[in-house]
Parts: C-alpha cells; structure tokens; sequence
C-alpha cells in the first residue's frame, strides 16, 4: 500500500526540503499523511479547477509546485479563496504536496527541466544559496550553453515555441547571436547582474520588471520575460516521472485543465 507520506517521501528524496529558501512553505500543506493513495495529479499550482479535477479523477493527491499556503492563515473561511480551496480538499479526503523552491533548485527540477526544453545544455549554477550535506552548492538558476550560435531573432522563435508562451517581452542586448543563456524559471528578476557576471548573452525568465528591463537594455543583455506559467509548467512531467518511476503502481497524470494563466489581447 502506498501512502501520502510515501509520495512525500519520494518527493523529498527528490527536492529535499532543506534546498528551499528561507521565505518558503514547502512539503504536506495539507491532508492526510497515513491515507493509501491510487492516483496522484500532478500541477504547477492547486487551484480550484485542478481541486475539482482530483475529485472528477479520484486523485487522493495532489503534488504542485506553487505553495497553496504561503502566508500564515488567521482563520479558515468558505469566502475566502485559500479558506475554500483547503476546506474543499481536506473535506473531500484528499492531500496536497507542494514544492516550490527546492524543486526550483534540485537537480533534475524546475531550471534544468527549463534548460532541457530549450534545447541548452547546462554548464553550471547561475548563483548558489545553499549546498548538500557533502558540501555541493545547489541554486535555483543555471547557466546554459547552445549546441550552436543563433540569432537572437530564431532564439525568441524558440523559447516562444518551445515554452508554449502566448507572447514574450523583451529588451535586445548588444550581441546579434546567442550562445551563452542564463535561465530561471519563475520570478528571476533579481538575478540579472549573476547572468552579465556569468557572460551570457541573454537570460531566459519572467515577471520582470520596467526598471530591470532598462537594466538589461543598458548593460547590453537580451532580457526574456517569457511568463511564469511557460517557464516553471515544464517540470509538471518531471514531478509525474519522478512519481510513476518509484510507485509503479499508482495512476500519476498530469492536469489537463491548468493552462496559462495570464491571457494575451
């Protein structure tokens, strides 16, 4: 009999805990850890829909990356949209296992499965915030290579294509062809001065803001804030292969309902 515990288990040996940054919340944010489990949906974040998709599946977990606690609660109230999403999930007998930035830094997780779908080849950490218990150093972006230069024009149409994005925004930088890449999946904003450090002609990120774009502009990299759903979606099959390779057999899918948030007019 698999149990929650063991998903958690398995995830953790995968993303442990102790990579997560300080702010995070990470790990069984709520269910039942003893409970046997026979399927598990797998989705960047838990939402309403994914809640009802579990239900409409018979999923007993739900194993996300976006924390669905992330500031402490004050009370647990139906109008309220964590409240509601909690009292759904606990009532309706189900778990849900998030994690967040220590699957942003583990090896195998949010970045290097970022790298693996724009075809780059990971050559090392863009900055390092913590290591192993052996001394290795983990951090959550990377620094990347191309097999081959491109124009910046034809890595646009790539990262686009590839990352499923509805559209990017950008700012050029000084090198008409890109070989070297930083990446970072999500909020990267605060690392641009890593990936110039770094000597990459661009950086592959999102929810970048104004003044960080006139950063880049002016320091002479191509900056692409191609949306936090398309660069951090990608891991979603890797939390289901990580979970179908150790537990056989369970019935692990992906979500079929949670898309790209934002919408482009």
């Amino acid at each position: 009999m698999v149990t929650v515990k063991d998903i958690l288990n398995c995830l953790e040996a995968f993303a442990p805990s102790y990579m997560a940054m300080d702010f995070d919340n990470v790990g069984l944010l709520a269910g039942f850890p003893e409970k046997e489990v026979t399927r598990v949906l797998c989705a960047l974040d838990v939402t309403e829909a994914v809640i009802a998709e579990a239900e409409a599946l018979g999923a007993e977990v739900i194993a996300a990356h976006h924390p669905l606690i992330f500031h402490p609660l004050k009370a647990l109230r139906a109008d309220d949209a964590v409240g509601r999403k909690l009292i759904r999930l606990v009532g309706g007998g189900r778990s849900a296992i998030c994690m967040h930035t220590n699957l942003d830094a583990a090896a195998g997780g949010v970045n290097d499965a970022l790298a693996e779908a724009l075809g780059l080849r990971v050559t090392g950490l863009l900055s390092s915030h913590g290591a192993h218990p052996d001394g290795r150093p983990y951090g959550i972006g990377r620094v990347c290579a191309l097999p081959e230069p491109m124009p910046v024009e034809a890595f646009l149409a790539r990262v686009k294509g590839r990352l499923l994005s509805a559209g990017l925004r950008w700012v050029p930088g000084k090198n008409a062809l890109v070989s070297r890449v930083a990446v970072c999946g999500g909020a990267g904003g605060g690392e641009i001065g890593e990936a110039l450090a770094a000597g990459c002609d661009a950086y592959v990120t999102a929810d970048i803001k104004y003044d960080q774009l006139l950063y880049a502009r002016e320091a002479g990299l191509t900056l692409i804030d191609a949306d936090h759903f398309c660069t951090e979606n990608v891991v979603v099959p890797k939390l289901k292969a990580v979970i179908a390779a150790h537990f056989p057999e369970l019935d692990v899918r992906v979500s079929a309902v949670h898309g790209q948030t934002a919408r482009f007019y």
